[in-house]
């Protein structure tokens, strides 16, 4: 962190005690992202775009004047290096699934059974759903990537302020991705169209986390309502994805749009910690 940064601590301190009581009261209602596609989209020029996300509703304040948000740029500038930190613990088993076709992107939500968790700090935190965003919202030292997967978790404690865990994962083009493949024939199969089916039971270990290198920091649902207070987890090793999977993910949504990826927003002075177990 630069000297800069390290003048303003009762600023960032005030800015997290704040966030930290709004989040203890809102939590209950606002850790979910809005499915409803028809009231946001991510079209630069559009009312309902990105930088107006604020302004819609009341509860989407944050997406405004929140101090806390995602996406950012994971720069190597302001990084810190956490040596002999823990690998990721993570535990998940396969489970009944449903792909649903949000209109802004594609998720996949693991429903009826216990699909698994991660444990931060002691924390527990239930897998919920998958969802996939191009190109990517996070970008490294402001390189963006092809795609990117965010796992949401939701903490086993509905009393923890940090009530939502996301685990993200960055891709590059290249050679197929095998847990995209399981799945992009019923993608394809519903372009278009606002619908849901279930696909049976998939796996979340074939998605492929490496959880040996990690960014985490503390930010914010990267759709509205931009809930604050979100444990990030952004995997260090980059996956490959083949162009016709991004471009099949893209296509089957019907929001015109020619990505879903929010704008990287103000780092505000945050810590961004690299683990490395090494």
């Amino acid at each position: 962190m630069n000297t800069k940064q390290q003048t303003k601590p009762n600023f960032v301190s005030a800015c997290l005690i704040f966030t930290f009581l709004f989040l203890s009261y809102s939590a209950s209602v606002s850790a979910d992202e809005e499915e409803n596609e028809r009231e946001f989209d991510y079209l630069e020029n559009s009312e309902k775009g990105p930088s107006h996300w604020g302004d819609l509703k009341m509860e989407w304040s944050a997406c405004k004047n929140g101090v806390l948000q995602s996406p950012i740029d994971l720069s190597s500038q302001g990084v810190k290096i956490v040596n002999k930190a823990e690998e990721l613990k993570k535990t998940y088993k396969p489970c009944d699934a449903i792909l649903r076709n949000r209109g802004h992107d594609i998720s996949l939500k693991w429903h009826n059974c216990f699909a698994g968790l991660i444990n931060i700090n002691g924390s527990e935190y239930s897998l919920q759903q998958v969802h996939w965003h191009s190109p990517s919202e996070h970008t490294i030292n402001g390189a963006r990537y092809a795609l990117e997967l965010h796992m949401v978790h939701h903490s086993t404690d509905p009393n923890f302020n940090h009530s939502v865990a996301v685990i993200g994962l960055l891709y590059k083009l290249g050679a197929p991705d095998a847990f995209l493949s399981k799945l992009i024939t019923n993608v394809t199969s519903m372009a278009d169209e606002m619908q849901e089916r279930e696909v049976g039971v998939i796996d979340p270990n074939m998605i492929g986390i490496d959880g040996k290198q990690y960014y985490r920091y503390i930010g914010s649902l990267t759709v509205p309502p931009c809930t604050e207070g979100v444990i990030w987890t952004m995997n260090k090793m980059i996956r490959t994805v083949s162009i016709d999977q991004v471009l099949a993910l893209r296509l089957a949504v019907h929001d015109y749009a020619e990505s879903n990826a929010r704008p990287v927003q103000p780092l505000n002075h945050r810590q961004i910690e690299l683990h490395n177990p090494n």
